[in-house]
């Protein structure tokens, strides 16, 4: 799974391509590109959660061991007598939550690009921990489908005060790797790799990354990646537990003589009934992503700036916004309009003060709201 966001930018897994290409390269200037970031976002108002909490205190963290960690998405867990209940991940950082200002960044970035990744392999070397206490939000099954929120929307949360955290473990990192290309860069996961009594749930950002992650550890690795040893479970390394056979860098045998289908009458590994998945009715209209729910985009963003954000991080988080949008073309006063209407609608003291930061017009921002 992956263990970085408590919700993000979109819910929409066709718009994942276009997300990304606003974070990267304009494909005229290779610059980062502020018109991209401001223009989907303006016209993506689900962004405003993510970006309200990138653009926050807890957008830097001050390296790995300081930061928690999230499923981001909505899983199901399946008990034995195969009861569902819909399940969130969190990661508590047991060394405290600590975040740098931008400034700060600014300063750690001249002198130090790998600092996040050595002040990790340091205290690890060194005889330290990098420990996380391991927490669920657990939400009845039968809850979800009439729950005040679609749980299955990956850029809201599950408020603690509906579903609280309930201890499961810890997590706990204390071995450097020996061969950081070999252990690290070659590692494989993806949300797909999964465990009997963990399966996904209806999230159209998880379908969608089901089988994107393991398309793009074929392209990354090779269609055999599954035999790196990193990749390949250590009961089964160097020999075979499924049918897959041939393609480039198959290095381990390729299965030798045995049979590569199944059913069969041979002794091969077979597939595990008890292990189905958990199946239940859907009710719905089929068609382009569309939520059958009420989704305000604007009242969990609301909810971060006037109860989780107090008056000095209200006013970074407005710097840190105003700063970046400075980077629009003046010729394109419209893009900065409509990304500022959206945090308007947030909040009218947010989107207020962005504006007058930027010297833009507010009736500009409140027309056709």
């Amino acid at each position: 799974m992956e263990i970085i966001l408590l919700f993000f930018f979109i819910r929409d897994p066709s718009k994942f391509p276009d997300f990304i290409h606003t974070q990267k390269r304009d494909p005229k200037s290779n610059c980062g590109s502020p018109n991209a970031v401001w223009d989907f976002m303006g016209l993506s108002p689900e962004t405003c959660h993510q970006y309200m909490y990138l653009f926050g205190d807890r957008g830097i963290p001050d390296g790995y061991r300081h930061m928690n960690g999230y499923s981001s998405h909505t899983w199901k867990w399946v008990n034995n007598e195969g009861k569902a209940t819909w399940v969130k991940f969190h990661f508590k950082t047991e060394a405290g939550i600590k975040n740098l200002t931008v400034e700060q960044a600014s300063k750690i970035q001249q002198s130090d690009l790998d600092y996040a990744t050595r002040d990790l392999h340091d205290h690890i070397e060194n005889g330290g921990t990098a420990a996380w206490r391991v927490y669920v939000q657990l939400m009845p099954f039968e809850e979800a489908f009439n729950y005040r929120f679609n749980p299955f929307d990956i850029t809201k949360v599950w408020p603690h005060s509906d579903y609280p955290l309930v201890e499961l473990g810890r997590m706990v990192l204390d071995t450097n790797p020996e061969n950081y290309f070999a252990e690290i860069e070659q590692a494989a996961f993806s949300p797909s790799h999964l465990v009997p009594g963990i399966e996904p749930s209806p999230d159209k950002m998880l379908q969608g990354r089901l089988f994107s992650y393991p398309d793009t550890h074929r392209h990354r690795l090779g269609v055999n990646y599954q035999h790196i040893p990193v990749n390949c479970p250590y009961r089964t390394r160097g020999g075979v537990s499924n049918y897959h056979r041939d393609g480039l860098m198959s290095v381990n045998g390729n299965g030798g003589s045995g049979v590569n289908y199944e059913p069969n009458s041979f002794n091969g590994p077979r597939e595990n009934p008890e292990h189905k998945e958990h199946s239940y009715e859907i009710k719905a209209n089929f068609g382009r992503f569309r939520y059958n729910h009420p989704n305000d985009d604007f009242i969990q963003p609301r909810w971060l700036y006037e109860k989780v954000f107090d008056a000095p991080q209200r006013e970074r988080l407005i710097n840190n916004l105003v700063n970046h949008m400075r980077g629009v073309c003046p010729n394109r006063e419209d893009i900065k309009v409509r990304a500022i209407r959206n945090f308007y609608r947030v909040h009218p003291e947010l989107g207020t003060r962005i504006a007058q930061g930027l010297n833009i017009d507010l009736t500009k921002i409140k027309t056709n709201l």
